[in-house]
């Protein structure tokens, strides 16, 4: 025996850990319209970039029956490459070896490339299809478990992190994901649940399938849970891909400013995009195209709370990050689930130096019964925090409405923002003009031969001298009061005015987000 044979050994190996679970498995997997881990790999990263790490990995079990058999790869692909040029590390689970069950080592190889990721600041991916803990290992499975949780948590804020449901995806593994940025489902053929159907059948008495239980519309529109959802695997690779040039490699730095071609800042369409009239309904993501970069507006969480929009664009090729009241929806009111929602986005954008631009036409928090006994109070505080904490460039245009604890809420000048301007139809009061009138003037309006008459001519009168931008602006609350066609163009100076911006918090271990 002599070096080559002991590299056509190594080859021979490497062969048969790059096969997984066999080709029998391997055809079954594609029978259901599924990639193997090794396929969205290649699919996901520039072709030829990914490096392998640690394939020879092997369980160290004995007992019910796994005394020497193998379980090539560990059942997960782990390494780096690239997307687009830049660096990400990640893991692909191999559902055909062992249903990608994860087991101790699982778990280790997954935590060593998460280790790696973090050392080098470098995003990290992970492309989740698998049956869940591998009970073979019995205590040793959960263990595997918690140090990939451990890591998702003390690197979260540190390194973006992005989790992709391939497959099943159940038990403890959820919380995996659930600690994560973002999450991509795929539609019929990915499911999170924390107890599987039959479980629940058995306990409740509940019938239910894996699809309506954790499927991707449910946790796209329902939990909230999931961020994205698309058709088909490659679509969610897509996302991926997409969703990663919007970021930043790590919280030291920047996202790469992205070359544009010029185009006329004065928006002309501006004016007649927003009905004057303030209880008209509208789509904000008008505006929104309308003002940042053509076809830049990616959305984040579009099937969720949906009267409030979120989502990344850019601005003269510059990243920023979009939160928007939706008056299409509960007329772009705050409710629990758009509380939470924009809170995430919020601190998500500051942890990785992405300015915060809001979008402000909002009527108050949701009001009601079920909201307040769900806690409005506690997850509408949520916002109030992000913002305040928040230390990245801040600007609100407040472009209709801005009623209550809600305009505070929204990156008021008094918690925190850098700039606030306002449209000159903008409506800036404690609340609307038609409630204030009700009550400030209810024994006016009671006593008047007319009462109808006498009310609206006091709703006018308090719009007149209340509901406006220039009783905000005379006292420092809203910093310029400015054409709707001019809106791209203040936005574009006052982020290069805010490009070296640093704001310091009192030192201290972590605050208490009231959660």
């Amino acid at each position: 025996m002599d070096i080559y044979d002991k590299i056509n050994e190594l080859y021979d190996k490497r062969r048969k850990v790059e096969l997984g679970g066999g080709d029998d498995k391997i055809q079954k997997q594609r029978d259901k319209g599924k990639m193997t881990a090794r396929e969205r790999i290649d699919y996901l990263l520039d072709d030829g970039s990914f490096v392998e790490l640690n394939p020879f990995i092997e369980h160290r079990v004995t007992d019910f029956g796994m005394n020497g058999k193998e379980v090539p790869g560990e059942g997960v692909v782990t390494g780096y490459g690239t997307i687009k040029g830049r660096p990400v590390y990640l893991f692909a689970q191999d559902f055909t070896v062992y249903g990608g069950a994860l087991g101790e080592m699982h778990g280790k190889k997954i935590a060593a490339v998460m280790d790696l990721a973090a050392k080098n600041g470098t995003p990290f991916i992970g492309l989740n299809d698998s049956g869940g803990a591998r009970i073979q290992e019995g205590v040793a499975s959960l263990d595997g478990y918690g140090h990939v949780f451990y890591r998702n948590s003390i690197y979260s804020g540190v390194i973006p992190q992005i989790s992709v449901i391939m497959g099943p995806c159940a038990g403890g593994a959820v919380y995996s994901p659930a600690i994560t940025d973002f999450v991509v489902m795929v539609e019929k053929s990915s499911q999170m649940f924390i107890t599987g159907p039959k479980v629940i059948e058995t306990v409740t008495g509940e019938q239910i399938s894996s699809e309506d239980l954790g499927g991707a519309d449910v946790h796209n529109s329902k939990s909230g849970n999931a961020h994205l959802k698309a058709k088909t695997e490659e679509e969610a690779l897509d996302q991926v891909k997409k969703l990663v040039q919007y970021l930043p490699q790590n919280h030291d730095e920047k996202t790469p400013k992205v070359n544009v071609e010029p185009k006329e800042d004065f928006r002309d369409d501006l004016t007649d995009l927003i009905p004057f009239d303030s209880i008209r309904p509208y789509d904000v993501r008008t505006i929104i195209r309308e003002i940042v970069d053509d076809d830049s507006f990616f959305e984040i969480h579009p099937d969720f709370a949906k009267n409030i929009v979120v989502g990344f664009a850019r601005i003269k090729g510059e990243t920023v990050g979009l939160v928007c009241n939706q008056p299409k929806f509960l007329a772009g009111g705050l409710d629990i689930d758009s509380s939470d929602k924009a809170s995430r986005f919020i601190r998500f954008c500051d942890s990785f130096n992405i300015p915060l631009i809001t979008f402000e036409d909002v009527t108050g928090f949701f009001p009601g019964v079920k909201q307040e006994h769900g806690g409005i109070i506690r997850h509408g505080a949520k916002i109030l925090y992000a913002y305040s904490e928040a230390t990245v460039p801040k600007i609100t245009v407040i472009t209709r409405k801005a009623y209550g604890g809600a305009y505070v809420a929204l990156n008021s000048k008094s918690i925190g923002a850098d700039l606030v301007f306002a449209w000159p139809n903008a409506e800036i009061a404690v609340m609307g003009p038609e409630g204030a009138a009700n009550i400030i003037f209810a024994k006016d309006i009671k006593e008047s031969s007319n009462p109808e008459e006498t009310r609206q001519n006091k709703i006018n009168e308090y719009r007149e001298k209340f509901a406006n931008p220039y009783v905000a602006a005379g006292l420092g609350m809203v910093d310029d009061v400015i054409d709707p066609r001019e809106t791209r163009i203040k936005l574009s100076q006052a982020l290069d005015m805010l490009k070296n911006k640093k704001e310091q918090r009192p030192k201290k271990k972590h605050g208490n987000i009231p959660l």
